[in-house]
């Protein structure tokens, strides 16, 4: 198993071949899910073969954007079905690796603890300082797309989407979920101030 291989492959084809107006959705969403994954394993106490997989998990979990927005999980599974064999990684590791990434479909539905790790990493940013940054990343990619067209539609979704979610972790359950809190009450707050 060649995981470095893996990530050098993986990062390269997400700089290249992601859209440019992929704002949310981009390099830089893969590096911070891997460094939240990193984060979380360790205080989960995740370690071996179990953590070099859920690595390459996240370096993978939206690889799919490269090449369709619905269902990108699935393309993601194949893309890793496709390449991470040429890195040495056996069949039971790749159907784990695609087991993670389709447990980070919304909504999420991780059937493990490492599949929880990679969920909770995934939106680890709701119950961080940085809220507001990524997840106007987000506004603009979804203006982009035509998901949505003005400030108050995006409010209204970040509410619903924010009473909805749920971490599956105790790391962020204790961590992220009291700012997550927060942010909601926030923006609650700007839908009231914004009729």
């Amino acid at each position: 198993m060649d995981p470095q291989g893996a990530r050098t492959f993986i990062l390269a084809k997400l700089k290249n071949e992601l859209p440019a107006d992929r704002t949310y959705h981009s390099l830089e969403h893969t590096l911070d899910v891997f460094a939240s994954v990193v984060d979380i394993a360790e205080k989960e106490n995740v370690t071996g073969e179990g953590l070099e997989l859920l690595k390459v998990a996240a370096l993978y979990h939206d690889v799919g954007f490269t090449e369709k927005d619905l269902d990108h999980e699935n393309v993601g599974c194949r893309i890793a079905r496709e390449s991470l064999p040429g890195f040495g990684f056996d069949a039971k590791q790749i159907e784990k690796i695609c087991a993670m990434i389709l447990a980070t479909r919304i909504p999420q539905a991780p059937r493990n603890k490492l599949a929880r790790i990679l969920c909770d990493a995934d939106l680890d940013y709701l119950g961080r300082a940085d809220f507001d940054s990524i997840g106007q990343a987000l506004y603009i990619e979804m203006k982009a797309y035509g998901v949505l067209h003005t400030e108050r539609q995006w409010n209204e979704l970040q509410v619903r989407f924010l009473e909805r979610h749920h971490y599956f972790t105790v790391t962020n359950k204790r961590h992220r979920e009291p700012m997550k809190q927060e942010h909601l009450a926030r923006v609650k707050q700007w839908l009231i101030d914004n009729p």
